[in-house]
């Protein structure tokens, strides 16, 4: 039976001294430690058999997908269905300002984490990145493709792929900077998925925005 794999590639570190909720905002580019993580990913990648690399179309995932797609001699190709998750808090800094939990007007975005009532429900974010993921399997069956996107969108399609619940902590997902989550199929059935950081000699003293996990 043909395996191919289909990599899920996270951002490396933003630019971002305002610790903002940058989400779908543009201009947010990488740092100059989150290019350095780019780099290792793109030099961890650079001897797998990647034949397509698609990016979402946000600056911090297209600029971590170009030392990607530069060894293969690979356009990088864009998916709006590989977007960040949308959020009702971006632009703000959570628990400060307008973003405040002690607000009343910000109530009704927490009475609901299974959806979650504060933004894009987790199973539409799952839906549009595997039907993103599809498409790359059939583009590149028999070898791999790698798509470059963010921390939730990945996270949550991991915890469907090994069956797990949506609701989860944010501060032990297992997706780093740079990270590679990476999908193994069978021909069309999803085998094993599989995990790495190559860019983990940089996280010491990174920033996550998000409060995930780094190590």
């Amino acid at each position: 039976m043909t395996t191919t794999i289909v990599h899920l590639v996270r951002h490396g570190e933003v630019h971002n001294p305002g610790k903002i909720l940058y989400g779908r905002l543009p201009g947010y580019r990488l740092s100059e430690r989150g290019e350095q993580m780019a780099r290792l990913t793109g030099e961890a990648l650079a001897e797998r058999d990647i034949v397509k690399v698609v990016a979402s179309p946000l600056l911090r995932a297209q600029q971590t997908a170009k030392p990607i797609a530069e060894p293969h001699g690979l356009d990088i190709e864009t998916d709006e269905r590989l977007t960040e998750a949308l959020n009702y808090f971006e632009g703000h800094r959570i628990g400060h300002g307008e973003a405040r939990f002690t607000n009343p007007k910000n109530w009704k975005y927490f009475l609901n984490p299974f959806r979650p009532s504060w933004g894009e429900r987790y199973r539409d974010q799952v839906d549009r990145v595997m039907a993103s993921v599809r498409d790359a399997r059939h583009a590149a069956e028999g070898h791999e493709a790698a798509l470059v996107l963010h921390q939730l969108p990945i996270w949550l399609t991991r915890r469907a792929a090994e069956h797990k619940p949506m609701l989860h902590d944010p501060r032990r997902r297992e997706c780093g900077l740079a990270s590679v989550t990476s999908l193994v199929f069978n021909g069309e059935h999803l085998d094993h998925v599989d995990y790495c950081e190559p860019a983990a000699s940089l996280y010491d003293g990174a920033v996550d925005a998000t409060g995930g996990k780094l190590t």
